[in-house]
This record gives structure tokens, C-alpha cells and sequence, in this order.
């Protein structure tokens, strides 16, 4: 299956987009049809690289698929890049025309979100889609460039099969039926909103909320109005929801999954507690398209990331597969029809990251005796004190644990004598106050004296991306985060 015909999988009269005025799915695959028009009135064809900079709207959707029934390749932007950060991804992918939400500093044709529509309403009835059956399930479909926390990002290159291949493996682990209405609050450029809030409810019938503005006051009046039934969000959202505290208004979910970053054990503990349901935590990466594995609603185990999905390989590198000893760390590998077929115009940085027909993912795990697998930390995130490794996640595990920690990141800073040192960045609940001497009392008790921080840094809040994960990278390098501040005392 090609992804333009994912929008065929829903009855016509079906809600496909609900919100003000409610799409049927009918109405989107004329609306699809529409934009589809213009795009090819202003000269795209197949394999052109369409650039999609927008946030969350009915208008993305009907873009994104209106390319794909071209025969191009979407290349969706992050929408809060600066002008210099969208003009290298146009000029590395080859963008021969940008769509915006705004106007633009950028090496190509920009065509703006707001006359798109325009144009597309005055088309009327479209014409027939073009004939795409030499266009092979293998060829790229979009380009999502990574966050590019090393160096310049990358263009991951997935094809129509790694995008189809896993919704379908990501709707077998946790099947979605025609009836589920999906929120969609993550951002739909993000290969995590994509995949599991848009690609998953249209393949198999069901309903999409889409929300522009990811507050919790939003989400929890979309999810109320709209009788949303299945949540995805990230660690953060979760964590403002829960301290919102509006149970009644989630009323309608069946179903809660988190991704893109860790999953405190407050957090899933609490809003287990809070609300009645379990979030069901799961693990991706753009490079996989992007769901690798995720919890089962028969079997929730906090602090893993769950199984992987069906059909998907993982193994623990260095390790052997058929004689794997549970709790055994290493480098976590995975294989399958979602993994990328390399990077745009990178052999070298393809070669390395996909070695043996493995995609390396650069993070630290372990399976228990289930499979299930637990992410240790970032590779590159490991902090090395006298020769003794140390895990930031298991430090922020138990920061979390100390009352009154909003927040917490743990990362490594050079030291002479030792090589490196751990420093934690905290944010406190409101109204409450750190203790440096009470949290190296309270950390003493869990944790070896090496693992410990050396420095703690207070802030108000932790930098984040627009998906919500914390930019540890930021918080080593710039001068606003270092380590000199304020250390709680």
C-alpha cells in the first residue's frame, strides 16, 4: 500500500476530522483532491521534495496526502525553526516548493498555507488522481530530518512500505477500531504525531481530533467535547494533566500512550492513580518510522518501554540473540520493514548507523525475561566518573522520587581529575523549595556515592523541544544552563 491511499481506508460518511466542522471521509479525499490540483497547477510531480511548514490543521493533512497522490516526497518542517535552520533542510532536500504558514527566508518557491486553501476551494469538483502503480511501495515518501542533537540533522529516508508497514505493526500491538476518535496534539511534522495520531486512526477508519495548541486547557476541552477515546502525548503533558487534576474531563479515553522521552514513575504512578488508567509507555525514532515498541494494555510494566512491536527485531548488541542473558546492557539494535533505508545523500552516516543490516539507535537497554525492554540512556548521554559509569536516567529515576521535584535532568561535565562529573538540573512544584543536604541524604540511601551530583542547578524551567523532550545537549552547552549557577545551597 502507498500512503495516499491511506485515506481511502474509512467509510464515506464516517467522521474522519472532527473539531468545528466535522470532515467526513468523503470530504477529505475531495479536499485531498483539491490541494492536489493546485500543487500539480504549480508544477509538482512525482519525486519533486514538497516542503510542509505548519503546525497542526486539517490544511497539513490535506497537503501532506495531496503530495503523495502526486507521486512526491513530503518533507514536513518543524514549525518554530528559524529562517537559517528551514533554509539548510530546503537546500539538503532539494525542496522545490515550501508550503508555509508563513512567509519565509528560504532558497526555493514558497507557497503560503492560507493561499493554498484558497486556490484549492476554488477548484471545485477535482479531477481523477494520477495512476501511481509504478510508483513501488520501497520508494521514499518523506524525509524527516532528525533534531540534529550531533552536528547538522539528517534526512532519515522512509519509503511508503516503513510508514504503512508500521501503523500496521503498531495496530497489532494495541489495535484501534473504526469507533476510536484520536487526539492529535503532538505535532504533526514530528514522525511520532504523524505516524501514531494521523497514519494509524485513518488506516483503520476511525476519527481524528486535531489540536493546534498542546496547553492541557486545550486538551482537555478537545478530548471532552470531541469524546476522544485514544491519547498520545508526551512524558510532560502528562505531567501538567495530572497536576490539573480534571479527571471527569478524560472521561471518554480508553486508552493513554507516552513516547518521546522517559516516563517518570510519579507521573505514570500518579495518573494511574488519578484517573484510573495506566499510560502505556512506548520507545521510537524517526529512523524506524518511528515506533519501535510499546507497552501492552494486557501487560503494563512501568519504567519499560514495553516489547517490541510484531515483526520487529531487536536484539542487545554484543550480545547473543539465542543465548541473551536477561538484564545483560548494551546498545539496542532493531529490524524491520519501518526501518529507513539510510540518510538523504549521507552513504557514510547510513553505513554507519545501519551496520549489518541492523539500524543502531544509540541508546543503552536491557530486556527482563519477558522481552520487555528497558531503556538505560542515551549512549553518548552515559557519564564517566573515575572510570565508573554512570547513568543519567537511573539518577533522574530517583530525583523524582524526592518530594517536591517538578522536573529533573542529569547530565555530565568535564573534570579534570575524575574525567567527569554528574550535575542535576532541577525544577520545583510550585511552592516548594530545594534542599541540597536533605536530596543528598535522600539520593545517599539509593544510589552509590559515585553516582551522585556533585552540583545541583536550579532553574524554572527545563529547555525543551517542540515534542517536549529536554535538550540535554542545551543544558551542557550554553552558557544560560552552566553548571557555575545557582546549586540550590
Amino acid at each position: 500500500m502507498l500512503v495516499a491511499e491511506v485515506i481511502k481506508q474509512g467509510a464515506p460518511e464516517r467522521i474522519a476530522l472532527y473539531g468545528a466542522t466535522p470532515v467526513t471521509y468523503r470530504e477529505l479525499g475531495i479536499q485531498v483532491g483539491r490541494y492536489r490540483e493546485v500543487l500539480a497547477g504549480k508544477g509538482i510531480t512525482r519525486g519533486d521534495r514538497v516542503g510542509l511548514l505548519a503546525t497542526n490543521s486539517p490544511a497539513f493533512m490535506y497537503t501532506y496526502f495531496a503530495a503523495q497522490q502526486l507521486g512526491a516526497v513530503t518533507v514536513p518542517l518543524n514549525s518554530m525553526l528559524t529562517d537559517a535552520e528551514a533554509d539548510y533542510i530546503v537546500r539538503d532536500a532539494g525542496v522545490r516548493l515550501l508550503v508555509s504558514m508563513k512567509p519565509v527566508d528560504v532558497a526555493t518557491d514558497v507557497l503560503l498555507l492560507g493561499e493554498l486553501a484558497e486556490l484549492a476551494q476554488a477548484v471545485g469538483e477535482p479531477g481523477p488522481a494520477p495512476d501511481l502503480t509504478e510508483v513501488a511501495e520501497t520508494a521514499v515518501c518523506t524525509l524527516i530530518y532528525t533534531s540534529g542533537t550531533t552536528g547538522r540533522p539528517k534526512g532519515a529516508m522512509l519509503s511508503h512500505r516503513n510508514l504503512v508497514s508500521n501503523v500496521r505493526q503498531f495496530n497489532q500491538a494495541l489495535p484501534h477500531r473504526a469507533e476510536d476518535n484520536v487526539l492529535c496534539a503532538l505535532p504533526m511534522y514530528h514522525c511520532f504525531g504523524w505516524t501514531t495520531c494521523v497514519m494509524n486512526p485513518l488506516l483503520v477508519g476511525a476519527g481524528i481530533t486535531p489540536v493546534a495548541s498542546p496547553l492541557p486547557s486545550e486538551i482537555t476541552k478537545a478530548i471532552a467535547t470531541y469524546g476522544v477515546t485514544v491519547v498520545f502525548l508526551v512524558p510532560p503533558l502528562y505531567h501538567l494533566l495530572l497536576r490539573s487534576g480534571e479527571v471527569e474531563a478524560l472521561d471518554s479515553v480508553r486508552l493513554f500512550v507516552s513516547g518521546g522521552a522517559s516516563l517518570p514513575e510519579p507521573v505514570a504512578k500518579g495518573f494511574a492513580e488519578g484517573f484510573g488508567r495506566p499510560i502505556l509507555e512506548g520507545y521510537g525514532l524517526s529512523e524506524a518510522s518511528p515506533v519501535v515498541a510499546v507497552n501492552l494494555e494486557s501487560k503494563n510494566k512501568i519504567f519499560s518501554i514495553g516489547p517490541a512491536l510484531p515483526t520487529v527485531d531487536v536484539r542487545i548488541d554484543g550480545t547473543d540473540p539465542a543465548h541473551y542473558t536477561a538484564g545483560t546492557i548494551g546498545e539496542l539494535l532493531v529490524r524491520g520493514d519501518n526501518v529507513m533505508s539510510g540518510y538523504w545523500n549521507l552513504p557514510e552516516a547510513s553505513a554507519e548507523a545501519l551496520k549489518d543490516g541492523w539500524l543502531h539507535t544509540g541508546d543503552l537497554a536491557y530486556m527482563d525475561e519477558d522481552r520487555y525492554i528497558y531503556i538505560v540512556d542515551r549512549s553518548k548521554d552515559m557519564i564517566i566518573v573515575n572510570g565508573e559509569n554512570v547513568y543519567p536516567r537511573e539518577v533522574e529515576d530517583a530525583m523524582y522520587r524526592y518530594p517536591g521535584v517538578s522536573e529533573v535532568a542529569v547530565v555530565g561535565h568535564k573534570d579534570g581529575l575524575r574525567g567527569q562529573y554528574v550535575c542535576a538540573y532541577v525544577v520545583m512544584k510550585d511552592g516548594e523549595t530545594f534542599d541540597k543536604q536533605q536530596m543528598r541524604r535522600f539520593l545517599s540511601e539509593q544510589l552509590a556515592g559515585f553516582k551522585l551530583p556533585r552540583k545541583y542547578v536550579v532553574l524554572d524551567a527545563l529547555p525543551k523541544n517542540s515534542t517536549g523532550k529536554i535538550l540535554k545537549r542545551v543544558l551542557q552547552e550554553s552558557e544560560t544552563f552552566a553548571a557555575d549557577g545557582s546549586d540550590g545551597q
